[in-house]
């Protein structure tokens, strides 16, 4: 077995999402600048949200969840891989040509499914519209997932990970765009979604073929293999379900308090930098790894793999979230506020990044965990589990609503990402050593949480004298840039010398991800 290697991996898949989550925060805040937090923004946020949320639902959630580990497999055991995703890519273009053709016509009721709170009032008509430009980039982006599959599988992982990119890249050169060409805002953003869809799929097709695996569609057929895989994929899809029904639980709840929609929006983009950059890498990486592995009866290797990205987890996931409850003021307030995004809007959007905070380590810590169970394709236990997770989150969203307003939306995500991380550990129990912490881990994770803490207090200490600069516009960057510095030497420095990690852990990842 050719070894995929992990931490490299880790290194290059987080680095290029750092990249590309960085131009997100440009251009969300380029959004909430131009848009404010109106009815356009919101409109556009819901349209933008659907494809998404399919996308999630049907390629990189349940479908790939089911093909990567079949694909590692062939691949590892040379069993013409490449005939298998080019069926597969068949199968999954079919469905979604499908389900983009029905939702343009049942646009009105998908964004009535989203919000119901818009109904009645101008943010309808916009999402409708804008929804149906922006859908047809499922089909781009799913075609996408599923060569990024392909290469993520063979253990090449820069093109899947640098294409997101692409994405933020077409965004913010629109914005540069839109006062030369006088065009309106919303219109303009939506239309460049399909347009980056097309791009992504472009760049991993590419790479693909430069890999040896030349993604041609043909006839779908129902072959005994896509039998198995559509058998696999099933609860998958079903989960994915799950999880999307979370999402619209959260955002029915907003869209019945003012521009919350919007706030609750803004307070995701800026926890999913640190949850993209590690939960990304960690599910990226760890499936086909732990996939090739158990094919080749490699136990040893496979409790590695799972303790060592446990720990990746950790020790990057545990500091995220406590600067995000820590420093969430000061967070929103220099990186959003501005333009039609004012004071009230940070308060707001600040409250609901602090909660989200909470539920951080739950959501990364799921990434690490599942791949135990679709690696070895199980998918029906974590379907279980989400169904679960999502009576947990309705009950609490919608009961606390009444009392807390648009912040039990977060409250009940945050609560729901604890619940499965429960029970995912809870259902590992009975796969044996691959399956458990290795002594490395046991001795490390109370340092890792230590040393978290003590960030968070020397976080809390330097806000106090920063706070003037942070809200005079002309030093609030620089201040920023200096509370983010002290939050990182502090942590790395009391880290080190408690002995969560070692500062070569990380120095030799970045190199070798070179």
């Amino acid at each position: 077995m050719t070894p995929i290697r992990l931490v490299r991996g880790f290194a290059t898949v987080g680095g290029w999402t750092l990249a590309s989550r960085v131009l997100g925060f440009l251009r969300d805040a380029w959004i909430a600048a131009v848009l404010g937090t109106g009815p356009a923004a919101q409109a556009f946020i819901v349209a933008f949200s659907l494809p998404n949320m399919f996308r999630r639902f049907f390629a990189e959630g349940a479908f790939n969840t089911a093909f990567v580990p079949m694909f590692s497999k062939k691949y590892e055991a040379g069993e013409d891989a490449e005939g298998f995703a080019r069926e597969a890519m068949s199968g999954l273009a079919t469905v979604v040509i499908a389900l983009t053709l029905v939702a343009q016509v049942f646009m009105p009721w998908l964004v009535l499914a989203m919000a119901s709170g818009f109904a009645g009032d101008e943010r309808f008509d916009l999402a409708v519209r804008y929804g149906r430009i922006a859908f047809p980039y499922i089909l781009f982006i799913s075609l996408a997932a599923l060569a990024s599959g392909v290469l993520n599988a063979t253990g090449r992982f820069a093109a899947a990970a640098a294409a997101p990119v692409l994405l933020n890249i077409i965004f913010v050169g629109t914005f540069w765009l839109l006062p030369v060409l006088g065009w309106d805002p919303g219109l303009t953003i939506t239309w460049a979604v399909p347009v980056a869809g097309f791009a992504q799929l472009a760049l991993v097709w590419i790479a693909a073929k430069r890999a040896g695996i030349t993604l041609l569609p043909r006839m779908p057929r129902l072959s005994p293999e896509m039998k198995r895989l559509a058998r696999i994929a099933a609860p998958a899809m079903l989960a994915g379900g799950v999880v999307q029904v979370n999402l619209l639980v959260g955002r029915q709840v907003a869209s019945y308090f003012g521009d919350a929609v919007a706030w609750l929006y803004n307070a995701d983009r800026l926890y999913q930098l640190p949850l993209g950059v590690v939960a990304i890498a960690i599910g990226v990486v760890l499936l086909p790894d732990l996939s090739r592995r158990l094919k080749a009866d490699d136990i040893g290797g496979s409790r590695h793999s799972f303790s060592r990205a446990t720990e990746f987890a950790l020790a990057l996931t545990l500091p995220s979230a406590v600067a995000l409850v820590v420093s969430a003021g000061p967070l929103t307030s220099v990186l959003f506020e501005r333009g039609r995004f004012g004071p009230e809007d940070t308060i707001a959007t600040a409250l609901a990044v602090a909660v989200y905070g909470i539920g951080l380590p739950a959501f990364v810590l799921q990434k690490v965990l599942q791949p135990l169970f679709f690696a070895r394709e199980d998918t029906r236990r974590p379907f279980y589990y989400a169904v679960v997770s999502m009576v947990v989150n309705a009950g609490l969203a919608i009961g606390l609503a009444p009392v807390v307003g648009y912040i039990a939306a977060a409250a009940a995500t945050s609560a729901a990402g604890w619940a499965m991380v429960w029970q995912l550990w809870n259902g590992s129990r009975s796969m044996g050593d691959a399956a458990r912490f290795d002594d490395r881990l046991r001795s490390r994770a109370p340092r890792i949480v230590l040393a978290a803490l003590l960030m968070g207090a020397v976080l809390w200490l330097v806000q106090i004298p920063l706070a003037p600069m942070l809200a005079t516009a002309g030093w609030r960057y620089l201040a920023l840039l200096a509370l983010v510095m002290a939050g990182i030497v502090s942590y790395f420095g009391l880290g080190a010398l408690i002995g969560a990690f070692r500062l070569s852990d990380f120095t030799s990842a970045m190199k070798r991800s070179r």
